[in-house]
């Protein structure tokens, strides 16, 4: 089993490759992402697997900082979606049985939620 900073590396290095099936590697199916700037909640699999295939153009991450213990993890990381206006972001991840069953995410600037994601996610 991986540990908790490979589980985190392994799913900035999927996101990076734009291997948006290869998450399922590093996700449990049931697992939840809370994005609270834009009030969404996604949860289960398939709404994680659908939100991340219709990006526009998934962001190069560039990890600042990984730490944690055990199966609370956080990573410090800038986001590059190639418009010269990178954000810098905190993950918190929260793990079961070596894969992330939640994950929150928090962005420096709030952004309103975009509309082509509403088929996945729950306003809160």
């Amino acid at each position: 089993m991986m540990s908790g900073q490979q589980v985190i590396e392994a799913l900035i290095a999927t996101l990076n490759a734009g291997d948006v099936p290869g998450m399922d590697a590093v996700f449990h199916e049931d697992a939840v992402m809370e994005w609270p700037q834009s009030g969404e909640r996604i949860v289960g699999g398939d709404n994680r697997r659908g939100v991340y295939g219709a990006f526009p153009q998934l962001p190069s991450i560039t990890p600042r900082r990984i730490t944690g213990e055990g199966d609370l993890w956080v990573a410090e990381a800038d986001l590059d979606y190639g418009d010269g206006d990178p954000y810098q972001t905190v993950f918190i991840f929260e793990l079961r049985d070596g894969k992330i069953a939640k994950e929150t995410a928090y962005w420096t600037k709030p952004f309103p939620a975009p509309e082509w994601r509403a088929q996945w996610v729950q306003a809160r």
